[in-house]
């Protein structure tokens, strides 16, 4: 369905992307995840056709993504791109704005379409209220609506939930994926937020300084990082010594874990002594030190600073 083949592209003389590959099938959700500035953004918008590639092609439905160079209007028309700036008409309300674009040859059709993409994005109450007057989050989910409003065969989603607030968040990204794979939309988002990818991503890309790094099924990537830069986009990470936790072995071989992998233990054989904790709801996030190393893992309870005790591994338990 998209096929992006040895894909380059360059502001001025600076590299953002470098030899890009993909296949990505239809259906399918995609997370892109790396660190800002690592060329996501400017992906999508390779994509969208809103940039001409140095080199390399891409190709929708086999056929040719052209950018302005060859397109006055650029764009493809299968394809809807939500950016980080929303782009919502200010004087118009919010049923208008999600409405502009769906044909006034059935004004019932035009109607219950618009009720059902607000009812999507939570924002019935607001159907009546201009643009202008609404926050920074339920901009974004107006905008959300509006792309969805002629449905679109690939939607590629920039940061979508970066301005909403997380108790809405949450049913928001589950209503919204949902909807995308009981209309067999395919779905590309560039995100910080690791759980879109866990949660909601048939497979996830890793970026970093303008080249793909790994990608694959978002469990496998998390369960298995091949480096640290790749674990740590999913959360906080520890990267250890094989010897730290068996003094047989030689050696500067690491092992990364996450700190619900590792917990307080009698027999555990790793020294640390606590230096902060850090309340996250169920628990604690515990900083430690390690031989002068930060370590983190996870304590069901508060533990006093400067107290002395040993880690072990919870999957040896």
């Amino acid at each position: 369905m998209l096929r992006i083949e040895d894909v380059e592209f360059a502001y001025d003389e600076k590299s953002v992307l470098n030899k890009i590959n993909l296949q990505i099938n239809k259906g399918c959700h995609i997370a892109l995840l790396g660190e800002s500035g690592c060329g996501k953004s400017t992906l999508l918008q390779l994509i969208y056709g809103l940039y001409d590639a140095n080199s390399g092609n891409i190709f929708w439905n086999e056929k040719p993504v052209l950018g302005p160079k060859f397109n006055l209007v650029p764009g493809v028309d299968q394809m809807k791109y939500l950016a980080q700036d929303f782009d919502l008409m200010p004087y118009i309300t919010v049923a208008e704005n999600i409405g502009k674009y769906l044909s006034n040859f059935n004004l019932t059709e035009k109607k219950e379409r618009t009720i059902e993409l607000l009812d999507l994005v939570e924002m019935t109450a607001f159907a009546d209220v201009k643009a202008k007057y609404l926050s920074g989050g339920q901009q974004q989910r107006v905008a959300l609506a509006r792309v969805l409003a002629v449905e679109p065969e690939l939607l590629l989603l920039d940061e979508p939930f970066s301005h909403i607030d997380n108790f809405r968040r949450s049913a928001l990204r589950r209503n919204l994926f949902a909807y995308l794979k009981a209309k067999n939309i395919t779905c590309i988002v560039a995100t910080h937020d690791s759980i879109d990818a866990l949660g909601f991503a048939d497979q996830t890309i890793i970026m970093k300084d303008g080249e793909i790094v790994a990608k694959g099924e978002s469990k496998v990537l998390y369960e298995f990082p091949e480096n640290k830069y790749i674990a740590s986009l999913f959360g906080e990470v520890n990267e250890l010594l094989l010897s730290d936790f068996d003094s047989e072995i030689e050696g500067e071989d690491t092992i990364l874990l996450y700190p619900h992998q590792l917990m307080a233990s009698a027999q555990g054989v790793l020294d640390v002594t606590v230096k902060e904790c850090y309340f996250k709801g169920d628990g604690y996030l515990v900083k430690a030190a390690l031989n002068k190393k930060a370590i983190f893992f996870d304590h069901p309870l508060e533990l006093e600073k400067g107290l002395e005790l040993k880690l072990a591994l919870k999957k040896y338990q």
